[in-house]
């Protein structure tokens, strides 16, 4: 959900430099809703893992594109680019800067731009810069008038007074602990805010749990909306709170402030908040970074990096965000 939402920036760049251009862009199809109701692409080509990829080189050879922007690095992206020759651009992963700072904790960056603005290298030839503007995620009209039944069903208020939390994480290392969660949870309902819980379907049980401690002033919302309902109810909030995970891109951008909790990973890798409001906790420990996108378990089976921020510190913070 992240390394998409991402991208939007440049999109918009590309739409507003090249305003007749026709623009398509290939997802997986489970990611398909990120962009399908964006206005500046003309199409959202989705590509299902379980078939052969030579399906989809074909349809893009048979498109004939001017231009194709390679945004993701991946094996499989550069086996499509094999299959569907012609002019392809990229953007630098900086793989040997990432690997020393988790191996040897030296920073040896030389590039030192958010992933966003890297991915404009891409469009070289496109002659885009960024706009200084933020991430984008279109909500349609359903999807806000059914978060705002949801919320009005568990008689929450919206904006000034509600706080969405987002416990879950997809690697473990990036999950603030759940007793943690807890007493933020029993703080912030203490002083009279509304809290929801947000997650899929997997993280029921987890939201379940923390929204708990919140008594009759939180609910959870985990696993009954996809991704446009969940994006309405963080656009409903005040401020969100949340790890290094998609949902806190999500909430970026439709323009809630953040409360960004990081632990294994780090500013140099380039995917902190992007042009938003937003408060980033972190903890400075020499065994950070561990890890590029987080594991199953701490490697020193300490996990302080999360576990040293408490509960009050992301409380103040909180506090402090702008009504």
């Amino acid at each position: 959900m992240g390394d998409i939402l991402l991208t939007t920036p440049l999109i918009r760049a590309i739409r507003s430099r090249h305003p007749d251009a026709w623009i398509s862009y290939v997802t997986k199809a489970g990611f398909t809703p990120l962009l399908e109701s964006n206005p500046r692409l003309n199409e959202v080509i989705p590509f299902d893992p379980g078939t052969p990829l030579a399906e989809l080189g074909q349809r893009l050879r048979a498109a004939d594109f001017t231009h194709r922007l390679d945004l993701h690095r991946s094996l499989r992206s550069r086996m499509l680019r094999m299959m569907v020759p012609g002019r392809w651009g990229s953007y630098p992963k900086n793989r040997v800067a990432r690997a020393a700072l988790i191996k040897t904790k030296r920073n040896i960056y030389r590039d030192h731009r958010h992933i966003v603005e890297r991915y404009f290298d891409a469009a070289k030839e496109l002659e885009v810069k960024p706009d200084g503007g933020p991430l984008e995620f279109f909500i349609a009209r359903a999807a806000m008038d059914g978060a705002r039944r949801f919320l009005a069903d568990q008689r929450m208020a919206e904006d000034r007074s509600l706080v969405a939390v987002v416990p879950g994480a997809q690697h473990a290392t990036k999950r603030w602990p759940v007793r943690h969660w807890q007493d933020l949870v029993t703080m912030l309902t203490t002083q009279g805010m509304d809290v929801v819980a947000i997650g899929g379907p997997t993280e029921q049980r987890l939201c379940d749990e923390v929204a708990a401690a919140g008594a009759e002033r939180a609910t959870s919302a985990a696993g009954r909306f996809a991704v446009t309902g969940s994006a309405a109810l963080l656009k409903l909030s005040r401020c969100v709170v949340a790890g290094d995970t998609g949902p806190m891109h999500l909430a970026t951008a439709v323009g809630t402030p953040v409360v960004a909790l990081y632990g294994p990973t780090v500013e140099p890798f380039g995917f902190f908040p992007y042009r938003a409001r937003a408060t980033v906790l972190q903890r400075v420990l020499e065994c950070r970074p561990c890890s590029a996108i987080g594991g199953p378990v701490c490697p020193l089976k300490h996990h302080r990096c999360l576990g040293d921020i408490h509960p009050n510190d992301v409380f103040d913070a909180v506090r402090r965000l702008p009504r």
